[in-house]
């Protein structure tokens, strides 16, 4: 039996048409992010979600409820999810950024223990972020065999997926293109199979079919799929 997340990226801003860094400022959707908030709304509809986890800043928030209201399920609203604090840089353009630190947002995009000045690393998104999830794999049941939709941001999306395959290295974490807005991720947990575990016959043993209290903290998370959406009505996931 499974658990699966979807984690949705937020719809457009006028920072994301602009291409200026949001970091935690709490941006709005734009008209088109809207547009694309209930386009994916309607698709999303169709799966078996049982509750959904957002950011408290405006613009997943926002996408989140577009979702809520389409399948009558309540938004839990957690700060954990937000995006990156990028410190400094937050309202800059990347051409502001680049004129100011040179050579800086190529490293922050490199190397996970890097931060941008006043603000903090990926590893640290990934370790609030991954604290939500975990908390849920204990506290709602009710997922077994459902859906867990996350609204949230690309950064923190990316980290936390990250965190949840078990990506510790530059190298891994850095294999996921940048998340469109309103598209997403797609994972599914499974009880974890420990080959090294004995029984009294000599064989490994097979873990339960479905989360308990002795397995729930040792889940094996899979992805299923990145990247994915909708547009102009056509299923992008196919």
């Amino acid at each position: 039996m499974v658990r699966r997340l979807i984690l949705l990226r937020h719809g457009q801003t006028e920072y994301n048409a602009s291409k200026r860094m949001q970091g935690q400022l709490d941006t709005k959707l734009s008209d088109f992010g809207i547009e694309q908030a209930h386009n994916a709304a309607r698709y999303l509809s169709q799966r078996p979600i049982r509750a959904i986890l957002s950011s408290d800043l405006s613009r997943a928030h926002d996408t989140a409820l577009i979702v809520s209201k389409l399948i009558d399920v309540p938004v839990i609203t957690d700060s954990r999810l937000r995006e990156t604090n990028l410190g400094e840089w937050q309202g800059k353009s990347h051409q502001e950024v680049d004129a100011q630190y040179p050579g800086a947002r190529a490293r922050w995009r490199h190397d996970v223990t890097w931060a941008p000045p006043g603000g903090e690393t990926r590893l640290q998104v990934a370790a609030r972020a991954r604290e939500v999830i975990d908390e849920m794999m204990v506290k709602f049941p009710e997922w077994e065999d459902k859906t867990v939709l996350l609204v949230a941001h690309g950064g923190t999306i990316s980290a936390l997926v990250a965190s949840l395959l078990g990506m510790t290295t530059n190298e891994e974490f850095i294999m996921f293109s940048g998340l469109k807005n309103t598209c997403w991720g797609r994972l599914t947990a499974r009880p974890r199979f420990h080959p090294e575990t004995l029984g009294a016959d000599g064989q490994p043993i097979v873990p339960d079919a479905r989360f308990t209290e002795e397995n729930i903290h040792d889940a094996q998370w899979y992805l299923d799929g990145w990247n994915m959406g909708v547009a102009l009505g056509l299923e992008l996931d196919k």
